[in-house]
């Protein structure tokens, strides 16, 4: 059956450097519907937007002892209140099977990174559903039969000038990117991305903070702690049970959740260089997903002969099923309410309101056990006899038949492993997991208890939860600080 994606906007407050430049308020919300004002035309009628959700954030609350923003007006709208609007029904439909997706969209230092990731004591919908997931799996285990099984797994991606680099997995560091494969029936996937079993919800918290921390981050003058790649987690939900038959079912569900990199006029923004090069990309890939989303609407409305571009970016090549395959989907974009970012904010508004337009079909994902190994035995079966036979070189160059032949063995490999995980005991995994974790929260233990003795540097950043995460000791002796390989102290980034 297909559905509309589900939109919703939300208005931050205002900035420092929008309180310096005395800016005014430009946007205000009734209900549903988001109003936006011409600060160069007070005569004009003003442009008015119809979505799901409107969420006013941008005054009305206060700070709690804690940190914790609360409101003190009906109007206000808190991160507990997007949650449960958005959040919630997602994790109710990955319960169903159903595979979910949530991207967020907006200018640069709108908001994004704060409603998917949060801040302290104001946790973000990422977090809040990490959970509310565990928290229900706790309860369903406690009533669940001994035959019943829930595994968690989770990743996280970013996809940097055009490349993609596992999060979780820095060792994974290859030339150019990891490469973005298609599976004939699964869609486009990222090639050796790593996911990692997880057992409670710090677990998965504490991946989650590490990926974060291993995020490629940029200062600009618009927001000093931007972010400057596109960031996807996904969350595996696997539910295993037996059916009336006594045949072993197992439900899947995917929860992507992408925090997409702001949009940005590098004259506003003051980039240069590097960061210009970075900000060329990024609005060129959020062009692209543009692109598509207007392809997609005109679809809705009966144009034929239309195909979607996804092709064109990385970003939308995985996000191909989240805004036309097998996905509920929702989107959030976050808006400013100055004057001095109307352009931004009236661009940021067109998007959302294409992006309601578009429809997904999403299917339980609910298969015998049994039945997926026999699949994947099969797939591997012809991939094994087309490598042995070799006839797609016909009228294709040794380079291109080399290519063919690799993805084919990537795919064979990846199809292996796929059958060891759903053989090996779910159990099994866990404890792997559980002593890769405790042999990391080890090291980080020695690395405090040798901070207490040992001289060192460490980072300071304008974001608090960025701070204090790079880790120089200064060893006796001459210590050389720079750029160049072979020294004690290594600086890298943006110069």
């Amino acid at each position: 059956m297909e559905e509309n994606v589900k939109v919703a906007i939300r208005v931050r407050p205002f900035s420092d450097r929008e309180r310096l430049r005395n800016a005014s308020c430009v946007v205000t919300m009734i209900d549903k519907m988001t109003v936006l004002y011409d600060p160069a035309n007070s005569k004009r009628d003003p442009r008015q937007y119809t979505f799901d959700y409107s969420y006013w954030s941008h005054d009305g609350y206060w700070e709690r002892g804690d940190g914790y923003l609360e409101s003190t007006s009906p109007s206000y709208v808190d991160q507990r209140k997007v949650f449960d609007d958005i959040g919630a029904e997602m994790l109710q439909n990955a319960w169903k099977g159903y595979n979910c997706s949530l991207f967020a969209y907006g200018q640069t230092g709108s908001g994004k990174s704060y409603t998917m990731m949060g801040f302290g004591t104001n946790k973000g919908i990422i977090p809040i559903m990490c959970d509310e997931l565990f928290s229900s799996i706790e309860t369903k285990k406690r009533s669940a039969s001994l035959d019943q099984e829930f595994q968690v797994s989770v990743s996280m991606l970013e996809i940097y000038n055009e490349q993609v680099r596992d999060l979780l997995n820095l060792s994974l560091h290859v030339r150019g990117g990891l490469k973005v494969r298609q599976h004939p029936t699964k869609g486009f996937y990222v090639e050796s991305l790593t996911s990692h079993a997880v057992y409670s919800q710090a677990d998965i918290e504490s991946r989650i903070v590490e990926g974060t921390r291993n995020r490629t981050l940029a200062s600009t003058n618009m927001n000093s702690t931007s972010s400057r790649a596109h960031t996807i987690v996904s969350i595996y939900f696997h539910q295993k049970s037996r059916n009336n038959a006594g045949q072993f079912v197992t439900k899947m569900s995917s929860i992507n959740l992408v925090d997409l990199a702001g949009s940005e006029r590098s004259d506003i923004s003051g980039t240069s260089g590097d960061r210009l090069k970075e900000g060329s990309l990024i609005n060129q890939s959020l062009s692209t997903l543009g692109n598509v989303i207007k392809c997609l609407t005109d679809k809705t409305k009966g144009k034929q002969f239309v195909v979607a571009p996804y092709r064109e970016s990385i970003l939308t090549k995985l996000l191909k099923n989240a805004l036309g395959g097998n996905s509920k989907t929702a989107m959030i974009a976050t808006i400013s309410p100055a004057d001095i970012h109307y352009e931004e904010t009236l661009s940021a508004l067109r998007f959302a309101n294409k992006a309601k337009n578009i429809k997904t079909t999403a299917v339980v994902n609910e298969s015998q056990t049994d039945k997926l190994v026999r699949e994947l035995r099969e797939e591997n079966q012809k991939l094994l006899d087309m490598l042995r036979r070799g006839q797609m070189g016909i009228g294709y160059t040794e380079e291109e038949v080399a290519e063919m032949r690799h993805s084919l063995e990537e795919q064979l490999k990846k199809n292996q492993e796929e059958m060891e995980k759903m053989n090996n005991s779910w159990q099994q995994r866990l404890k792997e997991a559980e002593a890769q974790n405790k042999l990391k929260l080890e090291e980080e233990r020695q690395e405090q208890e040798r901070m207490k003795s040992v001289p060192h540097l460490w980072n300071l950043h304008e974001d608090p939860a960025l701070t204090g995460m790079v880790t120089h000791f200064i060893i006796p002796g001459k210590s050389k600080v720079g750029t160049l390989k072979g020294t004690e102290i290594l600086l890298s980034g943006l110069r």
